[in-house]
């Protein structure tokens, strides 16, 4: 696997767009929605101006952390599962604190795209509650009144749905609870979707989960937000601001890290700019994040 040169360190600077591999029997896909662009002393916090002046390559023209936004796409024969769902059509800017602009938009074309339509989609499962995880299950679909994915299962981790009064504070409850009629909760380890195993790594929010996808001999841990950037890889104790229990999410990123520098381990990262997929190298030689060119 090639390290990141020059021409990789750009992708670290602009959001991904479609990008897939094979597990085997299982084809999974990164569907980008839009893009985030965040101030990066407010998002981690115990990072300095040093940091970023050392590491130019994360940054976009004006000083912004570059994120994507969008969801996971697996198949596997006709079946289909969608981990997340994006911003949706929508667009916040913010003078100050991490953000400073979110949009979405395009997960309907980017599965159109992937040849899927969002009748497809049998379930929804989600890494957590934020508004950048659950745009698309709340919006509706473009010429329609209803949501985009009204006919599918919503699966929730259940201490994250059963924590949701905690999302008051940030504005999201009223979409919420707008899920509540398709929502089926799920329980560490339990396979949501044919090897698709959930995994409850609280921390980011009270009930976030990971999902691990298996298939040829291989894993892929699409581990949410546990991780915003590939910088954390790097520095795991260096939490995000949007972190609920910040301590325990480092704890956990340390763990996580080890974990994908094991053989036949990948990881996705949602956050994780045009470098979605990878698998961690820890041998000291660059940047521990190593991007599939998929």
């Amino acid at each position: 696997m090639p390290d990141l040169t020059a021409t990789q360190d750009d992708r670290l600077s602009r959001p991904a767009g479609i990008r897939s591999i094979r597990l085997g029997d299982t084809k999974v896909s990164y569907v980008p929605d839009g893009d985030v662009r965040l101030r990066p002393l407010q998002l981690l916090p115990d990072t300095t101006g040093e940091v970023w002046a050392a590491h130019p390559e994360y940054l976009d023209a004006t000083g912004h952390l570059v994120g994507s936004v969008g969801g996971l796409l697996v198949e596997h024969g006709d079946r289909a599962l969608l981990i997340d769902t994006g911003f949706g059509p929508q667009t916040y800017e913010t003078p100050d604190g991490p953000i400073g602009v979110i949009h979405g938009g395009a997960l309907p074309q980017g599965l159109a795209e992937l040849g899927r339509r969002p009748e497809d989609i049998e379930a929804v499962a989600f890494t957590h509650l934020h508004s950048d995880h659950i745009g698309w299950a709340c919006a509706p679909a473009p010429g329609s009144g209803r949501p985009l994915f009204a006919h599918a299962e919503h699966l929730i981790p259940e201490p994250e749905w059963d924590a949701r009064d905690l999302l008051e504070a940030q504005g999201t409850s009223e979409q919420v609870a707008a899920l509540a009629p398709r929502v089926r909760t799920i329980t560490d380890g339990q396979e949501v979707f044919p090897g698709v195993h959930v995994r409850i790594t609280p921390g980011h929010t009270v009930g976030h989960a990971e999902y691990v996808i298996t298939g040829g001999g291989r894993r892929l841990i699409a581990f949410g937000d546990a991780v915003h950037s590939p910088i954390q890889i790097d520095h795991p104790d260096w939490s995000s601001a949007f972190d609920h229990d910040p301590a325990r999410t480092a704890d956990h990123r340390r763990r996580l890290a080890a974990e994908l520098a094991e053989p036949g381990t990948l990881g996705f990262g949602v956050h994780f700019a045009d470098v979605v997929f990878g698998h961690v190298r820890q041998d000291g030689d660059g940047p521990a994040w190593r991007p599939l060119d998929a």
